[in-house]
C-alpha cells in the first residue's frame, strides 16, 4: 500500500514527469480533484479505463475515512489535483495527514506549482520568501497585507481575477509607493503574461481591459526592496 502525490499540468499538458505518466499507467485507481480534468490528461497520453474518484474539497471531510482504509487495502493510489500540487491551496492535506497517522507509506513526486515559476520569473530576490497561498477575501484581508507589508521576505500569493484590481488598490494605500512588484497570469498557457513594476504602476496596468485567468502576485520585501534601490544608486 502506498499513496502517491502526482502534480499536473498548470496549463501546458507537456508539463509532467514521464515517472508521473508510469504511476498514473500502474496505480489502481486515482482520486481527482475533479475526474474530468484528469481523464482529459489520462486520455491525453493514452491511459486507459483507469478508475478515476472524486476528491475534493467538498465531501473530502465526509469520505476521509473511506479512502483511507480503501488506500490502505490496495496496492498503490494516485492522488491528483485539478492543476498543480495536491496539497497547495488544493486539497490533500487532510488525506495525507491520516495516512500518515495510519503508517500509509506517502510519496509526493516533484513537479508543477504556479508559484515556483512565478518567484523565478518576477526578478525580485527569493533566497527567502513567505507562501500565503489565497490570502482573505473581506475580513482579515487588511491586516494579513500590513503584515505582508511589514515582512522582511518576499512575498507570493494567489488572487483570482475578479478581486486582483482591489487588492492592488489595498496595497496601494499600504506599501511603499516604489516597492517592487510582479505579477504573472496564465502561467504555461498561450497568453501568459508577467507584469513587473511597483503596485500604482499594476492598477494602471491591470485596469485597461478585464483580467482574466489564474493570478500570482510576487511582491518584495521590506529589506529587499531598500538593498534593490541601494543598488541602482
Amino acid at each position: 500500500m502506498k499513496l502517491y502525490i502526482i502534480p499536473t499540468p498548470i496549463g501546458n499538458l507537456e508539463d509532467i514527469s514521464l515517472r508521473a505518466l508510469r504511476l498514473l499507467k500502474e496505480v489502481d485507481f486515482i482520486l481527482c480533484e475533479d475526474t474530468r480534468t484528469t481523464k482529459k490528461i489520462l486520455a491525453h497520453y493514452g491511459i486507459e479505463k483507469k478508475p478515476c474518484y472524486s476528491y475534493h474539497i467538498h465531501n473530502e471531510h465526509q469520505q476521509l475515512a473511506n479512502w483511507v482504509r480503501k488506500i490502505s487495502e490496495a496496492n498503490a493510489v494516485a492522488l491528483t489535483s485539478d492543476a498543480g500540487t495536491p496539497g497547495i491551496s488544493d486539497p490533500g492535506f487532510l488525506l495525507i495527514r491520516q495516512c500518515i497517522a495510519e503508517q500509509i507509506p506517502v510519496e509526493c513526486l516533484p513537479g508543477a506549482t504556479a508559484f515556483v515559476p512565478a518567484l523565478v520569473n518576477s526578478g525580485i530576490p527569493i533566497s527567502s520568501f513567505y507562501f500565503c497561498g489565497f490570502i482573505p477575501h473581506k475580513k482579515g484581508k487588511e491586516t494579513f497585507l500590513k503584515k505582508l507589508a511589514s515582512m522582511e521576505e518576499t512575498g507570493v500569493f494567489y488572487e483570482s481575477p475578479h478581486r486582483l484590481l482591489k487588492t492592488l488598490q489595498m496595497m496601494s494605500s499600504i506599501f511603499e509607493n516604489d516597492r517592487r512588484i510582479s505579477i504573472s497570469r496564465e502561467l504555461t498557457k498561450l497568453f501568459e503574461e508577467t507584469f513587473r513594476g511597483t503596485v500604482d504602476e499594476a492598477i494602471a496596468h491591470f485596469s485597461r481591459q478585464p483580467v482574466k485567468g489564474e493570478i500570482v502576485v510576487v511582491v518584495s520585501g521590506r529589506e529587499n526592496n531598500k538593498s534593490e534601490k541601494e543598488r541602482e544608486k
